[in-house]
């Protein structure tokens, strides 16, 4: 290793997870030199529902990232389930991956070794340096550093980046995430978002013999085998299967910063803000944010990050308000779901919208449309 710490990087990459490595394969299809370090065990896992949009593949493979057939399982479409009203529809365009977080985790880390990225495991990054970072006690020069530590980020706080919330030791739209894995196989082919009185669940096929449920909820307690109980359909699904993970947790929050640069360090994915997983875009918006940043650092324009951050956190802003409006509100998510069954081109414009297909035009339309149609509901 002394070889890697003594020479100088082009990008420091702190944090091995998708964003970290989405990041580091951004820079090195621009031929930079990179180094990620993380200080966790391969493969790393997250408690997530486990689906890839179709718009979350797309910007998979446009950093020339494949995941081999045999760890993915393809779905179709959305379906949502709410008090014993069903509404369903296809991707406009594409299939949608589930796939385990560990699978999908060992497939970049092979890919980025592939393309040249050097990475550091079990190691800890203890600060930034005037000339890079601090590693395990020892200074790495680096010309960019790249925050891609998570939700309670490091790197933020030594950048001087944390909003005043958190600096306050304040934040009220964390919400909480439970997932585990069962042996049974898929019923539809569709991900599944049942809504509840208090939380919502997802279903999402990974393999032709196992489902991921997730559990979303402002209910640091409420755990999946309670939660399910609100689900008698679903739970006759899973009536008898094995599980085949434990249950794992993890906190979603919405949070957008003013700020996601300072002079040589940036942020990324969840370090740098994020939307509630409840929109199943999180890894979407992180793999794009992840080619505009390889792109700035080569140009030495972080100012262009940070416009064009804020541009791509647009639309999975506007879809988490819509779908936590829904969650809030019973009567409201009641009227929609009816208007979603009777007349399934809406839910579908729907749809098309949260996965970024569509003009502006014919979003505007249907939703004017939706709009007099919850009215009259």
């Amino acid at each position: 290793m002394p070889g890697i710490y003594k020479k100088s990087w082009d990008v420091f990459v702190v944090g091995g997870g998708p964003a970290g490595l989405a990041t580091a394969i951004a820079a090195r299809l621009h031929g930079l030199s990179v180094l990620v370090a993380d200080g966790a065990i391969l493969p790393i896992d997250k408690a997530c529902g486990e689906g890839l949009m179709p718009d979350g593949v797309k910007a998979l493979q446009a950093l020339d990232i494949s995941i081999p057939e045999h760890d993915f399982y393809p779905f179709g479409g959305i379906r949502f389930l709410s008090d014993g009203v069903v509404a369903e529809a296809a991707f406009p365009r594409g299939m949608a991956y589930g796939i385990r977080r560990t699978h999908l985790h060992s497939a970049m880390v092979e890919h980025a070794v592939a393309c040249g990225v050097q990475t550091l495991w079990q190691v800890a990054v203890t600060g930034l340096h005037p000339e890079g970072v601090m590693v395990a006690g020892e200074p790495v020069r680096a010309r960019w550093v790249v925050g891609a530590d998570g939700t309670s980020s490091r790197v933020r706080g030594w950048a001087n980046l944390d909003p005043p919330e958190l600096r306050a030791g304040k934040n009220k739209k964390l919400r909480f995430a439970f997932r585990r894995h069962y042996q049974v196989a898929p019923w539809t082919d569709c991900m599944e978002l049942h809504w509840g009185a208090e939380c919502q669940v997802y279903v999402t096929p990974v393999s032709k013999q196992e489902v991921c449920v997730a559990l979303i909820s402002y209910d640091s307690k409420l755990r999946l085998e309670k939660a399910l109980n609100e689900f008698p359909k679903l739970c006759s699904h899973l009536d008898k299967a094995e599980y085949t993970s434990t249950e794992r947790g993890a906190i979603t929050v919405t949070r957008r910063l003013s700020r996601v640069y300072r002079d040589r360090t940036a942020l990324i994915g969840d370090a740098s803000g994020g939307v509630d997983a409840i929109t199943g875009e999180g890894l979407c918006l992180t793999f794009r944010q992840a080619a505009l940043l390889g792109e700035c650092l080569a140009t030495g324009d972080l100012a262009r990050y940070q416009s064009g951050h804020q541009a791509l956190g647009r639309r999975p802003a506007l879809m988490s308000h819509m779908m936590l409006f829904m969650a809030k509100h019973p009567r409201l998510r009641r009227r929609a779901m009816q208007v979603f069954e009777q007349n399934p081109a809406a839910f579908a414009g729907m749809l098309a919208l949260h996965v970024g297909e569509g003009s502006a035009r014919s979003h505007l339309s249907s939703g004017l449309a939706m709009g007099w149609q919850l009215l009259r509901a």
